[in-house]
């Protein structure tokens, strides 16, 4: 399937590669029942390919799944594959099919109906919230430094907390049309006092999320916050990292290849060395971990120092810690979501 915005075009194939059919339909809940049937009269359906389940495939790709039907992610054809065999809706949604029938596409979609698809929007919106809160902050800081001088010198001795509180209560009392100078003064106080009332509203959006977050660990991945330096928001980016479907990973070396923190060779002659993996979700997570410990956590401690008296670099023991918490965080987790809470 060849998945859009607002239609999906699918093919259908026989076991052995003949094309059966191809057609277009809405990307609407009736566009996928439709395609459902219409794929069941032309045979039995066991498995489908999908382009984009995460994006414009995600919700067909969910309603397959609770029909029955077994559906892998398709990577999409890069753009020298499409410049020598062409481009079409159709073309794409039969190379999909046939990626599933040859093997070639093992990765399952993601169910994105569980508590890592909340924790997905929950994380999208506290993100955006501390961006924008972070922009808010550097636009008061910005007005301040042309302020006028009286005003910048009775905010300038306040910390950030005090600042945004007394700029959220600069009345706009002083109105007087007599000079520019007043006009820009009652400009720039007004400004503050809008700038200041969007960081407050932000702030409890971030922080009506990290409670969000929090609970949503705490019920269904109480085992990670019991881990020295995991706490909710870095346990929800590792279970969002380790996914819906976390048995499609099927060792520890596999979750650490998809964390980035895997060594592979690069060696050639006699130059024999190892670099990190630079592919991957190469998130904050484990690198998180990895210094909260070295902080806290006495066993790390003496590992880094024993490391050291061994000729180590701080940059070679923190990977060797990254791929050490990769291993404990992907077995806590693969025990966690297989024995979800009642």
């Amino acid at each position: 399937m060849d998945t859009h915005r607002d239609a999906h075009v699918a093919a259908v194939l026989s076991p052995v590669g003949a094309l059966i059919g191809t057609e277009e339909f809405p990307a609407t809940a009736v566009g996928y029942r439709e395609l459902l049937k219409w794929t069941r009269v032309l045979g039995t359906v066991r498995r489908a390919g999908a382009e984009g389940t995460g994006s414009f495939g995600a919700a067909l790709s969910r309603y397959l799944l609770t029909q029955g039907v077994e559906v892998l992610d398709v990577n999409r054809p890069d753009r020298t594959d499409r410049r020598q065999r062409g481009k079409s809706d159709p073309l794409d949604a039969q190379n999909a099919a046939r990626a599933v029938l040859s093997g070639r596409a093992r990765a399952q979609a993601k169910s994105g109906d569980g508590p890592v698809q909340i924790a997905r929007m929950y994380k999208l919106a506290k993100g955006s919230a501390v961006k924008a809160r972070t922009q808010a902050i550097n636009q008061l800081k910005a007005v301040l430094v042309s302020a006028d001088p009286n005003l910048r010198e009775e905010l300038a001795r306040l910390n950030n907390s005090e600042l945004f509180r007394t700029c959220a209560r600069l009345a706009d009392d002083s109105r007087n049309d007599e000079g520019d100078e007043e006009e820009v003064l009652q400009a720039t106080r007004i400004t503050l006092c809008l700038l200041a009332g969007r960081i407050g509203q932000l702030s409890e959006q971030i922080q009506d999320l990290e409670g969000r977050l929090a609970r949503l660990v705490e019920r269904h991945a109480p085992q990670l916050l019991t881990v020295v330096g995991i706490g909710p928001d870095t346990a929800a980016i590792l279970l969002i990292t380790m996914g819906d479907n976390p048995d499609r990973l099927g060792s520890e070396a596999s979750f650490a290849a998809l964390c980035g923190v895997s060594p592979i060779e690069r060696s050639s002659g006699s130059r024999q060395y190892r670099r990190l993996n630079r592919g991957g979700d190469r998130h904050a997570a484990l690198h998180r971990i990895v210094q909260t410990r070295l902080r806290f956590d006495p066993r790390t401690q003496d590992y880094y120092e024993r490391r050291i008296k061994e000729g180590k670099t701080r940059r070679e023991i923190v990977r060797c810690l990254k791929r050490y918490a990769a291993r404990e965080v992907f077995h806590l987790v693969r025990r966690t979501q297989s024995c979800p809470p009642s």
